[in-house]
């Protein structure tokens, strides 16, 4: 079982990739074994998608590279970072070019979907937009959290959730991956 995970976020202190990147060691230490792999979304930067660019310049590598990464794994996590009650645009860039490729973009994966900021709505905004749309690029979502108040229940020197209910919470997400 291998599981990939990362932040849709291209900020090099991105909170969503901290909660990512925790949730999926908290799977593999509480949950199931699995496999981890963590990527950065900085590594899969594209130019904002348009026809013009793909018809003289074709497909970014980026967006082929990130496309392998979702076909050679087993089941994802990604947490949502919220610009403007939406996707960031680094997020959106890759997605609408992996899209091209194939429309079904993650393939029958189950995901968990997360989200979080500072704010009490931990990003639910968009966590509501994928939840909808990502079954129609082929997710099968298994579960959704929104974890406001990132601040003050991520210890960032132990790199963890340091509140019981939000790690309990996330835990509860995770078992959803074996249902």
């Amino acid at each position: 079982m291998k599981t990939l995970a990362f932040g849709a976020s291209n900020s090099s202190t991105s909170i969503n990739k901290a909660l990512a990147t925790y949730t999926v060691h908290l799977l593999a230490e509480e949950v199931m074994e699995t496999e981890v792999e963590i990527i950065d979304l900085n590594d899969y930067a594209a130019p904002i998608y348009s026809s013009d660019h793909e018809k003289t310049y074709g497909i970014p590598d980026a967006a082929k590279a990130l496309k392998d990464k979702i076909q050679s794994a087993d089941q994802i996590i990604i947490s949502f970072a919220e610009h403007n009650g939406s996707y960031t645009a680094a997020y959106k860039s890759i997605f609408d070019w992996m899209s091209r490729l194939e429309g079904k973009v993650y393939e029958g994966k189950p995901v968990v979907l997360l989200s979080t900021s500072p704010g009490a709505r931990g990003g639910a905004s968009v966590l509501a937009t994928a939840e909808i749309s990502m079954p129609f690029f082929g997710a099968t979502v298994k579960a959704t959290l929104s974890v406001g108040g990132f601040y003050d229940v991520f210890d960032f020197e132990k790199g963890e959730v340091s509140d019981a209910e939000t790690k309990m919470r996330l835990i509860e997400a995770l078992k959803s991956f074996k249902d």
